[in-house]
């Protein structure tokens, strides 16, 4: 980083002084009179102050990016009244543009005041991140406004003009930036946060976005789920079930309102889970890149930590999976509740019983996950290659499409792990049968079922994918607005 700050210094005196030693290049009166224009085209009520939701239509109006207003307000709002004047307005910008200036020398390694599409490439290498031509292509193509396939300042500076961005790493991120959906019990890679994300509490926020939007998805979809349970354990055993005769099995036993039972615990494990594995993940992150400058984490990096994060939440809150799966389960009557429950367990089987079915689960990751992330990325590649040529950005449906069908073939992948654990976890309380270990149980259900039996019960988890990945993003969205959650 030395050699880049002193080559950032190097170029950035014009005429033998940094910008910033000279007052007369600090208020250029051309761009002190663009500042004028911009705040003007922004203080919509025209009363000389420019307040968050100005900031946001204004921008929008002008054909800019929106980026964080609330951040830009926080950042420049000097005496804390909420309002954006334009003395403040204009110190800001002149000390974003500073930034953006030495990141933009920083990139343009042969100082022609142009940046290609190889410096864009070098660039991410350097931090870690190795993409393709046509990757770095859609980049620059998104921010190229006159046509010549790479960028000059003017454009650079436009580009991220309010954008609060602070150094090439979250610019990165920016670049990259995408969300992954609850789609119901598999741990998947975490979400990339930065560090201006993290201080300013926008983590927090996020998570629980994701984890209301996690539980409204649930209990939307706890039919289906209950009616999976019950297949996976049951469905060999109760005359031929299948989809119908199970539902209908359910509500006659218990009514309508047993088609819920489990939901309770399924929704109160989303939150725990969530903070731990993004903690975990943050801790592990800092373990692999050990001294290593640069920050970002390679694509494999990412995906082991996310893995390891995956298993220590899915450890500290596997005890819930039980108590889930037997609440599911349960007959009318056989459990007051879930303390009842975790006591009839703790005492007819013992603490081990807490983590019966633990090996599969946790094996079942590395599948999950992995085919998961790789299709996901692979589909979202292949769309914006053949199909947005001037973006980076595939849009919302395209990412809900691709977070579907890579969920569905990570599901293909780790299902028979996924029945084989949910057989353990419910085999105490099936009158008569032996406990089995995971390979007992894998040999049992092969040799009784037939290969097709490690897939009973998957018609209702794919049944729904599709109205989860929907009931999650529309909550997510809805729950960012209410909690101030900003756009990328």
């Amino acid at each position: 980083m030395g050699e880049d700050e002193e080559r950032s210094r190097a170029k950035i005196r014009p005429g033998g002084k940094e910008e910033g030693e000279d007052s007369r290049a600090f208020l250029d009166p051309a761009r002190e009179k663009r500042y004028a224009e911009l705040f003007k085209q922004l203080d919509l009520n025209n009363d000389g102050k420019v307040d968050i939701n100005e900031l946001k239509t204004g921008l929008a109006a002008l054909g800019l990016h929106r980026g964080e207003a609330e951040e830009i307000v926080l950042e420049s709002d000097i005496n804390h009244d909420g309002l954006l004047d334009f003395q403040e307005f204009s110190q800001y910008l002149r000390a974003h543009e500073k930034r953006m200036k030495t990141i933009f020398i920083n990139v343009d390694r042969n100082n022609d005041g142009r940046i290609d599409v190889g410096e864009i490439q070098h660039s991410l290498h350097k931090l870690g991140m190795v993409v393709t031509t046509e990757q770095a292509s859609r980049i620059l193509q998104s921010m190229d406004r006159d046509g010549t396939l790479t960028i000059n300042w003017s454009e650079w500076r436009d580009h991220f003009l309010f954008n609060p961005i602070h150094n090439m790493e979250e610019i990165v991120h920016y670049w990259k930036h995408s969300h992954m959906f609850d789609m119901g019990e598999h741990p998947t890679v975490p979400e990339e946060f930065s560090e201006r994300e993290r201080r300013s509490g926008l983590v927090w926020r996020q998570l629980v976005a994701g984890a209301m939007a996690g539980a409204v998805s649930r209990t939307g979809t706890a039919p289906l789920d209950r009616l999976k349970v019950f297949l996976q354990v049951h469905g060999s055993g109760s005359g031929g079930r299948n989809l119908w005769s199970g539902l209908r099995g359910m509500v006659q036993e218990g009514g309508v309102a047993s088609l819920w039972r489990g939901n309770g615990i399924n929704v109160l494990k989303i939150a725990p889970e969530s903070a731990i594995k993004f903690m975990a993940y943050e801790q592990i992150k800092g373990l692999i890149r050990g001294s290593r400058e640069g920050g970002t984490l390679r694509v494999q990096e990412r995906f082991i930590a996310g893995s390891m994060a995956g298993a220590t939440a899915q450890t500290i809150i596997y005890p819930m999976e039980v108590l889930k799966t037997r609440l599911t389960l349960r007959r009318k009557g056989q459990f007051s509740g879930m303390a009842d429950c975790a006591r009839q367990i703790l005492k007819a089987e013992g603490v081990r019983a807490f983590y019966r079915g633990y090996l599969p689960n946790t094996l079942g990751i590395i599948p999950y996950a992995g085919i998961d992330l790789a299709v996901y990325e692979t589909l979202k590649n292949a769309w914006l290659q053949k199909y947005c040529l001037n973006t980076a950005d595939p849009g919302v449906l395209v990412l809900l499409g691709c977070g579907t069908v890579s969920s569905t073939c990570g599901q293909l992948a780790s299902y028979p792990l996924a029945l084989i654990r949910t057989r353990m976890q419910a085999q105490a309380i099936i009158d008569g049968k032996p406990r089995l270990t995971m390979v007992g149980q894998f040999k049992h259900i092969v040799s009784h079922e037939g290969l097709l039996g490690l897939y009973r019960g998957i018609t209702p988890n794919f049944l729904k994918v599709v109205p989860a990945v929907s009931i999650s993003y529309v909550v997510y969205e809805h729950m960012k607005k209410v909690l101030g959650v900003p756009y990328h």
